[in-house]
């Protein structure tokens, strides 16, 4: 056996991190806290020391580029002196000799390509920025069979999914949490973070040295308003109103999600009761979905685009819904989607959310943001295109397209309020 110094120096601070017995953790830390070093020294020590057959770990980043750009020279580094390592710049991946143990980078835009793998460790970097299925549909599977740990770490952004993670966290002993602020850890110094209040607002100081999960995110066309929302009660239990008309927006995407929101327009208030999403699919899918909710849908609300011939079958995917039996309005006309937005603002204190049913839907509203230029500290003049894109683009051709239609001389039935549970609607 070859003794190898590693040359791993471990700060003080995330040592209760590293010294864990707990399978879960999630770790809360301020900017150049060295949160991401610490999570690579972990992941390089557990698959040393680990005695299965072919173990394997991987560190998830919320895009590929971002995994390369700020993991990869540290996980060269910390396994550089292990005699018979074999690194892969094309994999970005490291196989320990003694062992067969690998480490791997992947980027959460596309979580798919881990579907089918095994895994014994998974470290979740920056988990606000990532689409909360790439957890719940993917890694925690590959982590069964082998009972393998995983971290969820990052810098706060708002309320988004890493905010519940941790709050949830600390009330399960099964979880490792740990929180570190600037003003605590001492790892910056009084001069550097003083200078850093002066030109930084308030808000922005606190989310990232302070860990604070008030401030809004960055960018974020919609998260104060969600936060108002859930202020006002305005998301909870909605139950379907049989006397009022049922909307579907669509968001139709080609070659990613499509999304449709389902809501109702009851007198000067917007009730949303379901959102749906999903991908790979095609449009006979969301169909058999629309057909098997317990209601019907009277309009179908679909983008400018959605009357576009298709190459291969010659027919746009309005006719393709039509002839599926959906009432599918003419398309939305074309608009600035800037105004699109300040139209879902201008309405949003009218509008109340299912909270079980529009769960998915709401995350994405919350975190749907501008474009962020790093290296001019701007932010660009449009959305960010990922997870919360589709969902918020179908939201808002839900507030732009929808419109009661008049019922005529037909009386519909009175809403039955009477299963919607206690806590449901209007208490």
């Amino acid at each position: 056996m070859t003794k190898v110094n590693l040359h791993i120096k471990a700060r003080d601070q995330f040592l209760p991190y590293l010294n864990r017995s707990e399978r879960w953790s999630c770790v809360v830390a301020h900017r150049r806290a060295g949160k991401t070093v610490a999570c690579i020294q972990d992941i390089v020590k557990r698959a040393i020391e680990h005695t299965g057959r072919e173990p394997r770990f991987a560190y998830i980043a919320p895009t590929y580029t971002q995994a390369k750009d700020v993991a990869w020279s540290y996980l060269k580094e910390f396994t550089a002196s292990i005699p018979g390592v074999e690194k892969s710049e094309s994999e970005l991946s490291v196989t320990l000799p003694h062992n067969g143990a690998r480490i791997r980078l992947y980027g959460a835009e596309n979580y798919d390509r881990l579907r089918g793998l095994y895994l014994d460790g998974a470290i979740i970097d920056e988990a606000g920025d990532q689409d909360p299925r790439a957890w719940s549909e993917v890694i925690r599977a590959a982590l069964s069979d082998r009972k393998g740990w995983a971290t969820f770490i990052g810098t706060p952004k708002g309320r988004n999914s890493f905010y519940k993670r941790f709050i949830a966290a600390n009330d399960d002993p099964a979880w490792m949490t740990l929180r570190l602020r600037a003003s605590e850890t001492g790892i910056i110094d009084a001069a550097e973070l003083e200078d850093a209040k002066r030109n930084m607002t308030p808000e922005a100081y606190a989310q990232e040295y302070e860990t604070s999960f008030e401030a809004a995110v960055k960018g974020a066309y919609y998260a104060a308003e969600v936060e108002q929302a859930e202020k006002e009660d305005r998301i909870t239990s909605v139950p379907h109103d049989k006397a009022a008309d049922t909307i579907a927006a669509w968001d139709l995407g080609i070659g990613d999600s499509t999304s449709i929101w389902i809501g109702q327009i009851v007198g000067r208030e917007h009730h949303m009761i379901h959102y749906y999403e999903n991908s790979g699919v095609g449009l006979d899918h969301y169909v058999d979905h629309i057909k098997s909710l317990p209601y019907p849908i009277h309009q179908h609300i679909l983008p400018h685009d959605a009357a576009a011939r298709e190459l291969q079958t010659g027919k746009s995917r309005i006719q393709f819904l039509r002839d599926r039996g959906l009432s599918c309005n003419e398309p939305l006309p074309q608009h600035a989607v800037d105004d699109g937005i300040n139209a879902v603002r201008m309405k949003f204190n009218q509008i109340w959310f299912d909270k079980k049913g529009c769960e998915r839907g709401i995350d994405c509203l919350r975190m749907y943001r501008s474009e962020y230029n790093e290296k001019l500290q701007t932010l660009k003049p449009r959305p960010l295109h990922d997870w919360a894109s589709h969902g918020s683009d179908a939201f808002r051709y839900w507030v732009m397209g929808a419109h009661p239609i008049d019922p005529g001389p037909t009386e519909r039935p009175e809403p039955d309020y009477r299963n919607s549970g206690p806590g449901g609607w209007m208490g």
